[in-house]
C-alpha cells in the first residue's frame, strides 16, 4: 500500500466537505452510535464525521504518525485485519482507501465483519479528473501524466462507483452518490500553492510518480521528455503568478456509496 506524509493528506483534502455534506445522507449520521474510520490518516474526514454525529468517531490508520495529527479515540490497524469485534460498531467508512490496496474487496468484507449496519466508501475515479490552467500547456501535461501513472500504479485507482465491489463482498441495497471536488489556485495564492508551483518548476513534483508511470510501458527516456516539460510549464505558471495572472481548477470526481449490512 502507497504511503503519504501528512501535509500531502491535508492539502488534497482541504475543503472537500466545505459546502457539499449533502452527498453523505446516505450515511444516515444523524443515527450512528460509533463509527470507524478507516484509513483516516491526518483525520480530515474523521473531523467532519464527528461534527455530523453526536456518536463516537473512531479514526484508525496503519501510519501512527499520521494518526499523531488526529485527536479524540484513535486506533492503529490495518484496513484488512480490523482490531475490532465483529458487529462493533453502526457504521465503517473510508476515503480515497480502497484506491490504494491491492484487493479492495478483502477490505470491504472485513468492513462489514465490524459493522453491525452500513459500509461506506467514498473513492475518487482518477482516469476521470480535469484540469484547466491559464498555462496553455498545463492541461494536456495533466491529461498525458496521469494517463501514464494509471497505466503502471499496481492498484486500481479508477474505483469511483464501487457497488459492483460491494456486491462482491455481500452487502446489500447499495446507493452511489456522486460529488466534484473542485480545487482552485488563484490570486492570492497561498503557501501551500507557491510550494505547489515550485514542485512543477523544479520536477520534484512529477518525479514522485516515477517509480508507478515507469511501471507502466513508459520508457525512462519518455519519461524524462515529460519531466522536462513539466518544469517547463511550472516556470510559466510561476511567471504568471508573479503578476497574479495564474489560475489552475482541478475537479476530481467522488462517489459515495453506501451499502447495508445483510
Amino acid at each position: 500500500m502507497r504511503r503519504f506524509t501528512a501535509e500531502y493528506l491535508e492539502t488534497t483534502r482541504e475543503g472537500m466537505w466545505d459546502d457539499s455534506r449533502g452527498a453523505l445522507s446516505d450515511l444516515e449520521l444523524g443515527t450512528v452510535e460509533r463509527a470507524l474510520d478507516v484509513g483516516a490518516g491526518t483525520g480530515e474526514l474523521t473531523r467532519i464525521l464527528r461534527e455530523e454525529t453526536a456518536g463516537e468517531v473512531i479514526a484508525l490508520d496503519a501510519d501512527v504518525g499520521l494518526l499523531g495529527h488526529t485527536t479524540g479515540p484513535r486506533i492503529a490497524g490495518d484496513a484488512t485485519r480490523l482490531p475490532l469485534g465483529t458487529d462493533s460498531v453502526d457504521l465503517v467508512v473510508c476515503q480515497a482507501l480502497l484506491v490504494n490496496l491491492p484487493d479492495p474487496v478483502e477490505a470491504i468484507q472485513e468492513f462489514t465483519r465490524v459493522s453491525s449496519e452500513r459500509v461506506a466508501v467514498i473513492e475518487p475515479d482518477n482516469s476521470a479528473v480535469s484540469v484547466d490552467s491559464t498555462v496553455d500547456a498545463e492541461s494536456e501535461l495533466a491529461r498525458r501524466a496521469r494517463r501514464l501513472y494509471v497505466d503502471g500504479v499496481d492498484t486500481d485507482v479508477t474505483v469511483g462507483d464501487a457497488s459492483e465491489l460491494f456486491a462482491k463482498a455481500g452487502l446489500e441495497e447499495t446507493t452511489v452518490e456522486r460529488y466534484n471536488h473542485t480545487r482552485t489556485i488563484e490570486p492570492p495564492y497561498s503557501e501551500q500553492a507557491l510550494e505547489a508551483t515550485r514542485r512543477k518548476a523544479s520536477g520534484a513534483g512529477i518525479e514522485t510518480d516515477r517509480e508507478a508511470i515507469l511501471g507502466g510501458e513508459t520508457t525512462p527516456e519518455a519519461f524524462d521528455k515529460l519531466k522536462q516539460q513539466w518544469r517547463a510549464m511550472g516556470r510559466k505558471a510561476i511567471g504568471q503568478m508573479q503578476d497574479d495572472s495564474y489560475r489552475r481548477t482541478e475537479v476530481v470526481p467522488f462517489y459515495v456509496t453506501v451499502g447495508q449490512v445483510p
